[in-house]
C-alpha cells in the first residue's frame, strides 16, 4: 500500500504523568528533572532585564546607524580597480577631492541681461549663505565660484559649486551633514531670490542628487521599519487570533535589532565595515522578518506541547529542544550565505554580509532566550482566547482530513509523481523567462521612483550643454603622450572634447611626469551608453599604451558593473556549496542535500523570469542594478531553504517513528501552517522595502516577497515533499533511515 497511511497509524498514545510534587517533580517518558519554580522565575527575570538593558543600550545605536553610512560608489569598488587607480592620482592634482553641484538657470524665452545679473548675484552671497549653527557655506567651498557659463541656445546658465568632498559627512546640525545643508540651502536662496522671477532653477549634478538620496533614505529610521512592524503585527493577528502574542513576537524583532545594532554601528563607525543606505534597509527587514520565522516556528512548537503537557516549562524545554536545531541550522544557513559576500569586489556589497549575518543573529539570540522568557512569563495566558489545553490532540491526526493542509498531504501522498511533475515544469515555464532579465545598470534619473529635483535639472541640463558636462572622464597619462591622448579620445564616438589643460592657454599640471587630460562626454556621464563609450575609450587608449588610465564617475560605473559580473562567477557557486554542506549535516543526508538545492536554484530562476516579464512588461523598469541578481539569490536561496529546513527536519523526525513516506505526509501537515505564515510574515516584510522610493529596493522588494511566496506555496509544499515522497527511504541515504523495508515505508 503506498500513498496516505492508515489514521491509525497516527494515534498517539498520551505518555503516562505523575503528578507534580510540591517541590515541582516532572516525570515523562522516564525523564526525571527537578524543576524549581522559584529557579525558573529568577532566570526568566535575568533574562528580561538583560533583554531590557539590551534595547536601551542598542536602540540609540539603531536610529545612529544612518550616521555612519557610506553612499559613494567610488568607496566600495577594490583597490586594483582602474578607475580607483585614477582617482587616488588624480588627487594630486587638486588641493582637496571636490564634489560638484550644478546650479541651472533656465528661461525659456532666453537668458536676458537682468537674468544674468540675478545669477551673477546669488554668486556673491554663496559663500555668505548659513548651511547651520552659524557655518558659511564658503568655507566648504574648494575654489571661488566662477562666473556663470551660458549654453549655446542662449536659454540657461550653468554654475558649478565645488565643495571639499573629504567633508562633506561633517554634521552641521541636528544630525544633518554638509552634503545635504549645501543643496538645502542653495535652494532655500533660489526659491527666495531666483524663482520668483519667474527662472526655472535646477541644483543637480553629484552634489544634487547624492542631497535626494539622503532624502529618499530617510524614511528608513521611521518609516521602513513603523511600516515592516505594523504589516507584521496585523498579520501576526490574523495567525495567533490573540492581541498579546503578536506583542511578544515583535519585541523579540526589535531586541534582535537592537542586539544587531550594539555590533554594527562601532564597526562602521571604525571604518571595519562598510554600510550604506541599502544595507541598512536590508538590514531592518532580515532581522524583523527572520526573528519573526524563527518566533512562529518555536511558538508553533511550544503551543503544540502546551496539548501533552500540564507544565508549560516541561512544554517549553521540549518545544525549545526540538526547535533548536533547525532554527540553528537556518540561520547558520543565512549568516554563512551573508559571509559568502565577503568575497566580493564591491565594497557595498561585501559589507552588506557581515551587516546582514550579525543581524540574523540578533534575530536567532533574540528569538531563542527572550521569546521564551516572555512566553513562560505569561504561561499559557499568552494565546488567550484560543488558550491550549491537555487534551492530546495534535496537527499529525489531520493527515488526509477535511483542513487544509490535511486535503495537501493527501494530495501529496495519493499523486506524489504527479504533483512533483507538474510543479516542476510550471517552475521551468517561468524560468524560461530568465534571459531576458536586465542588469547593466540604470542611469542617475531612473535611480529615484519619485521625482526629485536633481533627475529633473539633469535632463534639463542635458537640453542645453553636452550630456556629460561636469562630469569629465578623466585620464591619466605620461606627459610625453599627452597630445596623443587627446586625439585618440577625439577619435571616439561619443566624445565631445578633450583637453589637458584647465583653461585655454594655460599649461597642463604635471605631477610625478603625468598630466590629467578631460574628457567631455556627449550623452550623459550616468548612462549605460557612457559606460560603452568609456569601455570604448579604454581599448583605443590600451593601444597607446599601457600606463594610460581612465577614470571619472562614468569609469567607475564600468568597473562596478564589471566587478558585479564577477561576482556573481565567484559568489554563487560558494553560497550553493556551503548550504548544501549544512543541509547535508543537518539532515545526515546526501540525496536530500541535493533534493533541496536543486529545488531552491529552480525556484530562484523562475522567480528571475517572472521578475523579468514583470519589470520589462508591467511595472516598465528601464533595468536593473548589476548587483540585483546577487541580492536575489542571497536572500532567495538562502532564506528560501529556511522552509525547506523547517519541513524537512520535522519530516526526519517523525520518520524515525513512522517510517519516511508517512513521515512526509505528518512533517507536512504539522508545519503547512506555520511555515507558510512564516512565509507570508517574510514576503511582507520584504515589501515594506518598497515605501522607499528606491528602484533598487522596490526591484529587491518584488523579487524576495514573490520569491519567498512561490517557496512556500510551490516548492516546499508540493515539489519537495512530493518528490522526497515519490523517492521513498533512499531521499534519506546513505543514513540508516535509507535502510527501511518497503513495508515501513508506506
Amino acid at each position: 500500500m503506498t500513498g496516505v497511511f492508515p489514521r491509525s497509524h497516527l494515534v498517539v498514545t498520551p505518555p503516562k504523568r505523575l503528578p507534580h510534587t510540591h517541590c515541582g517533580v516532572v516525570r515523562d517518558r522516564g525523564y526525571c528533572a527537578d524543576v524549581n519554580r522559584w529557579t525558573w522565575r529568577a532566570a526568566i527575570a535575568a533574562v528580561l532585564i538583560g533583554w531590557l538593558v539590551l534595547g536601551a543600550l542598542g536602540g540609540p545605536a539603531v536610529g545612529k546607524l544612518s550616521e555612519v553610512q557610506q553612499n559613494d560608489n567610488a568607496n566600495f569598488l577594490p583597490k586594483q580597480a582602474e578607475s580607483t587607480l585614477v582617482a587616488n592620482e588624480s588627487a594630486k592634482f587638486v588641493d582637496s577631492k571636490a564634489l560638484p553641484y550644478f546650479v541651472l538657470i533656465e528661461r525659456e524665452s532666453g537668458i536676458t541681461a537682468a537674468d544674468l545679473d540675478a545669477a551673477k548675484a546669488f554668486i556673491a552671497r554663496i559663500p555668505s549663505l548659513d548651511i547651520g549653527n552659524g557655518k558659511k557655506l564658503g568655507s566648504y567651498l574648494t575654489a571661488p565660484v566662477a562666473a556663470p557659463i551660458p549654453s549655446e541656445d542662449h536659454k540657461a546658465l550653468l554654475i558649478t559649486v565645488q565643495t571639499d568632498g573629504d567633508r562633506a559627512d561633517e554634521v552641521v546640525k541636528q544630525g544633518t551633514t554638509v552634503l545635504f545643508a549645501v543643496a538645502d540651502t542653495l535652494r532655500t536662496d533660489i526659491k527666495q531670490n531666483l524663482t520668483p522671477t519667474g527662472l526655472q532653477v535646477y541644483v543637480t549634478g553629484p552634489g544634487g542628487v547624492f542631497a535626494d538620496f539622503v532624502v529618499a533614505f530617510s524614511g528608513i529610521d521611521g518609516i521602513l521599519l513603523g511600516v515592516a512592524l505594523a504589516v507584521v503585527f496585523v498579520i501576526l493577528l490574523i495567525v495567533y487570533r490573540s492581541p498579546i502574542l503578536p506583542i511578544a513576537v515583535l519585541l523579540t524583532a526589535v531586541f534582535g535589532l537592537a542586539l544587531a545594532a550594539l555590533v554594527v554601528y562601532p564597526l562602521a563607525k571604525n571604518g571595519v565595515l562598510q554600510l550604506n543606505g541599502q544595507s541598512q534597509g536590508i538590514l531592518f527587514i532580515l532581522v524583523v522578518g527572520a526573528s519573526t520565522d524563527y518566533s512562529l516556528l518555536l511558538v508553533s512548537r511550544y503551543k503544540e506541547e502546551l496539548h501533552d503537557y500540564e507544565s508549560k516549562f516541561e512544554a517549553m524545554r521540549v518545544a525549545w529542544r526540538a526547535s533548536i536545531e533547525p532554527i540553528a541550522a537556518s540561520a547558520a544557513t543565512v549568516i554563512l550565505g551573508l559571509l559568502c559576500l565577503l568575497l566580493s569586489q564591491l565594497g557595498s556589497t561585501k559589507g552588506l554580509g557581515p551587516v546582514g549575518a550579525f543581524g540574523i543573529a540578533g534575530a536567532f539570540v533574540a528569538a531563542m532566550t527572550f521569546l521564551p522568557a516572555i512566553l513562560l512569563a505569561f504561561g499559557r495566558r499568552i494565546f488567550w482566547p484560543s488558550i491550549p489545553r491537555v487534551d492530546h490532540v495534535h496537527s499529525r491526526d489531520q493527515v488526509g482530513g477535511k483542513r487544509l493542509w490535511g486535503r495537501i498531504s493527501g494530495l501529496v501522498g495519493r499523486h506524489s509523481r504527479r504533483v512533483w511533475v507538474i510543479s516542476a515544469l510550471a517552475l521551468l515555464a517561468c524560468a524560461a523567462f530568465l534571459p531576458t532579465f536586465k542588469a547593466s545598470g540604470t542611469s542617475q534619473e531612473d535611480l529615484f521612483l519619485n521625482t526629485v529635483e536633481s533627475v529633473t535639472g539633469q535632463k534639463e541640463l542635458a537640453k542645453h550643454f553636452d550630456a556629460g558636462a561636469g562630469t569629465p572622464v578623466q585620464i591619466l597619462t605620461p606627459v610625453a603622450q599627452a597630445d596623443q591622448v587627446v586625439a585618440t579620445a577625439l577619435k571616439v564616438d561619443g566624445i565631445g572634447a578633450a583637453s589637458a589643460s584647465v583653461a585655454p592657454g594655460v599649461p597642463p599640471k604635471v605631477v610625478d611626469g603625468k598630466v590629467l587630460v578631460q574628457a567631455t562626454l556627449k550623452v550623459p556621464a550616468d548612462s549605460p551608453e557612457a559606460t560603452q563609450v568609456v569601455k570604448h575609450l579604454r581599448s583605443s587608449l590600451d593601444a597607446v599604451s599601457p600606463d594610460i588610465l581612465v577614470g571619472g564617475n562614468t569609469a567607475i560605473n564600468l568597473d562596478v558593473l564589471d566587478a558585479a559580473q564577477r561576482d556573481l562567477r565567484v559568489i554563487i557557486p560558494t553560497i550553493l556549496a556551503v548550504i548544501f554542506v549544512v543541509l547535508m549535516l543537518l539532515l545526515r543526508s546526501l540525496v536530500a542535500a541535493v533534493l533541496l538545492v536543486i529545488a531552491n536554484v529552480l525556484s530562484f530562476g523562475a522567480t528571475l523570469g517572472v521578475s523579468a516579464l514583470m519589470f520589462n512588461h508591467v511595472f516598465g523598469f528601464p533595468g536593473a542594478d548589476p548587483g540585483i541578481p546577487l541580492y536575489a539569490f542571497v536572500f532567495l536561496v538562502a532564506l528560501g531553504i529556511d522552509y525547506s529546513i523547517f519541513l524537512m527536519t520535522r519530516v526526519r523526525e517523525e520518520s524515525q517513528e513512522h517510517g519516511t513516506r508517512p513521515g512526509i505526509l505528518v512533517g507536512l501537515a504539522v508545519t503547512g501552517g506555520v511555515i507558510t505564515s512564516a512565509g507570508v510574515v517574510l514576503a511582507a516584510t520584504f515589501s515594506a522595502l518598497a515605501v522607499l522610493p528606491i528602484l533598487f529596493l522596490a526591484q529587491i522588494a518584488f523579487m524576495v516577497a514573490f520569491g519567498v511566496l512561490l517557496d512556500t506555496t510551490v516548492v516546499r509544499s508540493l515539489l519537495v515533499p512530493s518528490l522526497a515522497h515519490d523517492i521513498g527511504p533512499r531521499v534519506w541515504w546513505p543514513s540508516k533511515l535509507s535502510k527501511e523495508t518497503k513495508e515501513d515505508s508506506e
